[in-house]
């Protein structure tokens, strides 16, 4: 992205939103290219890179939920704006937590949609930044930041600190959501390496037929599309670390060709036929049980004896309870901060439901659980009507004397025979709808006259069914 000029690409079938908006966006210095369709749309990103992406979801060929799903897989850095109608805003919601940055509604405030733009720019800019401080990062990344206080951790990142120091290839196995990606750059910025690149690879968000021309990069030409040179992940990463996450999912072919290199740590790009020599160290990761893979056939044994020359594992949170009041702590203090809530804790029932649930999906599934809550919150604490329904499901038989009620209130409830969450609700929907009325339906002033982010205020939108 140019600081002056950033792209961006307009995708709609109707002629005159992709006009209006290509005039009102380039009046505000942006370089703007455009697209009536989902399928011209994902053609066109990869060629363009623009910055930002602002596209309908309803259009014909390809939806723009497919055209996102599409671009996110092969950039994940994309900033994706959804336009959509009233009706669609339930499937909007849904697509930003599929990673689209935001949505707007149509007929839009051309004010507010300038803001989304601005601030997709803003949070693009700042990745850049960020990654390229990352780049220049010479003291280590601390194994002290690493929340826990389970002695089974601790002793993980002593082993880290060891393996650290040497240049062996290292496979890390264990569940999704266990910090396989934490692991490898802690592995790596206590390495000799610290101050060289940290390239990450996910091979499972990569097609089949791109995860070569990424690994290896491609020479002008070498196929349709093929514009220019390219450097791909392992040149990219010379000198550092290249984290393959995911390494359970590569295709046979390219198992062959990811031996070769390791053997002889030299890669060709697509196209081209010079040898490339790269010194690199890799580490993988995968939640699948590689020996078994190879038992079955599908995973190539010296590819895997290459790779597992040292073996970190992963521990899952419901081995750990001890991390979890810890790190909902932090997630909570994290979310509160980033939506704008103030919220002091947990009410000890909804910390009980936390340390009893058994947590399948390891510490992403506690982040997204206390991300609802703060969202889903109305009052200064987290209580368990306020996290997911599959967390208050207890161990315990549902009409025994040791199942407590979360969702009610004591018997009789409040006055009328309602109990306070209901009545609670009602007042807040009333508040929403009445701070609606008086901004004239501008989501983004209503947000601010109610002291919230925007995002909190579209949760609640759709929550409470408001029109």
């Amino acid at each position: 992205m140019t600081q002056d000029m950033p792209t961006i690409l307009v995708v709609d079938d109707d002629d005159g939103i992709r006009q209006f908006l290509s005039a009102v966006l380039t009046k505000q210095g942006m370089a703007v290219v455009t697209a009536e369709n989902g399928q011209e749309a994902v053609d066109m990103f990869r060629v363009e890179r623009p910055d930002v992406v602002v596209m309908d979801i309803r259009m014909p060929r390809m939806s723009g939920l497919k055209a996102m799903s599409a671009i996110l897989n092969h950039d994940r850095s994309a900033s994706v704006i959804l336009m959509t109608a009233f009706a669609e805003v339930e499937t909007a919601v849904q697509a930003i937590k599929d990673g689209a940055f935001d949505y707007i509604i149509k007929p839009f405030d051309i004010a507010e949609m300038l803001l989304l733009v601005k601030r997709a720019l803003e949070l693009r800019r700042m990745r850049e930044d960020i990654s390229v401080l990352h780049r220049e990062l010479s003291e280590s990344f601390r194994l002290d930041r690493i929340l826990t206080a389970s002695p089974k951790m601790i002793e993980l990142c002593q082993t880290i600190t060891k393996v650290a120091k040497s240049n062996a290839t290292v496979l890390i196995s264990g569940e999704s959501g266990t910090g396989k990606e934490l692991v490898a750059t802690a592995t790596h910025f206590n390495s000799a390496r610290r101050d060289r690149p940290f390239v990450k690879v996910n091979c499972a968000a990569v097609p089949d037929g791109l995860l070569e021309s990424e690994f290896f990069g491609h020479e002008k030409g070498a196929f349709t599309g093929a514009l220019a040179r390219r450097r791909g992940r392992f040149e990219q990463a010379d000198g550092g670390t290249l984290f393959l996450d995911e390494i359970g999912d590569i295709s046979p072919s390219l198992q062959v060709k990811l031996l070769r290199v390791l053997q002889e740590r030299e890669i060709e790009r697509v196209g081209g036929s010079e040898p490339i020599h790269v010194d690199v160290r890799v580490i993988a990761a995968t939640n699948r049980n590689l020996a078994e893979l190879v038992r079955q056939g599908g995973f190539r044994q010296d590819l895997y004896f290459r790779l597992n020359v040292v073996s970190l594992k992963t521990i899952p949170l419901r081995d750990r309870p001890e991390d979890v009041r810890l790190l909902a702590g932090y997630f909570l203090q994290k979310f509160a901060a980033e939506n704008g809530i103030e919220i002091t804790g947990f009410s000890d029932a909804a910390m009980d439901c936390l340390l009893r649930h058994t947590w399948p999906g390891n510490v992403r599934e506690l982040a997204n659980a206390v991300e609802r809550a703060v969202v889903m919150s109305t009052g200064r604490e987290i209580f368990p009507e306020d996290l997911p329904e599959q967390i208050l499901r207890l161990d315990v038989e549902p009409d025994g004397p040791e199942s407590p009620d979360f969702t009610g209130a004591a018997p009789g409830g409040t006055a009328d025979g309602r109990p306070l969450r209901d009545l609670v609700r009602q007042y807040e929907a009333q508040v929403i709808q009445e701070a609606l009325a008086r901004n004239g339906g501008n989501r983004v002033k209503t947000a601010q006259d109610l002291q919230i982010s925007r995002r909190s205020l579209l949760y609640k939108i759709q929550e409470n069914g408001i029109g």
